[in-house]
C-alpha cells in the first residue's frame, strides 16, 4: 500500500511542478523518487529536471534521492528511446533533447527524423490549404465591400471628396482582388504537389500503417 501511495505522490509532484506549484514537506518526504525518475525518463525530459525537485523540496529541508531518481530515469529512458516512440515524437512536432544513451540514440534519432519529416510535410500541406481558404474568405469580403462602395457612391448626401475616396478604395480593393485571383491557382498547384510529396513519403515509411 505504501508503494502505491508513494508512487501516486511522486506523480503528484510531477503535476505540481508542471504547474509551478509548491509541495508540502510530507509530500516531498513520501515521494517515490524512482517513480518520478521513471516518468521523467519515459517522457524524454533532460536530467537537469531534478533541479526543479531540489528547489521545490529544498524549501522543506528535503532532498531528492538522486540514486533512486537516476535509476528510475534510466529505466524510463529505455522506454522512451524506442525507435517507434522516436517516430511518434518527431511526427507530433516535438523537439528532442538528445537524452537517449549512446547505445539507443542512433536508431531513435533516425526514426525521430523520419517522423519529423512527415510532420513538416503535413504542416506544409495544412498551411497551404489554410492560406487558400483565407484568401477565398478575403475575396468574398472584398466582393461585399466593393458592392457596398458602389452603392454608397450613388448616395446624394455624400460630398465630392467622400465619393472620390470611395472610388480610390474601390480601386485598391479591385487590385487586391486581382492579386488573390492570380495567387489562388498558384497555391492550388503547389498544394497538389505538396500532397503528392506527402503521399509518396508516407509510402516509404514502415512506421505508418
Amino acid at each position: 500500500m505504501r508503494i502505491v501511495t508513494s508512487a501516486l505522490i511522486g506523480l503528484g509532484l510531477l503535476a505540481a511542478l508542471g504547474g509551478c506549484s509548491s509541495m508540502s514537506a510530507n509530500e516531498c518526504m513520501a515521494t517515490d523518487w524512482r517513480t518520478v525518475g521513471y516518468e521523467d525518463g519515459a517522457s524524454g525530459y533532460s536530467g537537469d529536471r531534478v533541479g526543479k525537485y531540489r528547489k521545490a523540496c529544498g524549501k522543506h529541508g528535503v532532498a531528492p534521492d538522486l540514486d533512486q531518481y537516476q535509476a528510475g530515469r534510466e529505466q524510463g529512458l529505455r522506454e522512451f528511446c524506442r525507435p517507434m516512440n522516436g517516430f511518434r515524437v518527431g511526427e507530433s512536432g516535438r523537439g528532442y533533447n538528445g537524452v537517449c544513451p549512446a547505445s539507443l540514440d542512433g536508431p531513435f534519432l533516425e526514426a525521430y527524423e523520419s517522423g519529423r519529416r512527415l510532420y513538416s510535410l503535413r504542416e506544409r500541406v495544412d498551411d497551404t490549404a489554410h492560406e487558400i481558404e483565407s484568401l477565398r474568405v478575403e475575396s468574398d469580403r472584398l466582393d461585399a465591400n466593393i458592392a457596398n462602395a458602389a452603392a454608397r457612391i450613388l448616395d446624394s448626401s455624400l460630398t465630392t471628396e467622400q465619393k472620390a475616396q470611395l472610388l480610390v478604395d474601390s480601386k485598391n480593393m479591385a487590385e487586391r482582388k486581382g492579386e488573390i485571383r492570380a495567387r489562388i491557382p498558384q497555391l492550388e498547384g503547389s498544394l497538389q504537389m505538396y500532397q503528392r510529396e506527402l503521399d509518396d513519403y508516407r509510402s516509404t515509411l514502415s512506421y505508418v500503417e
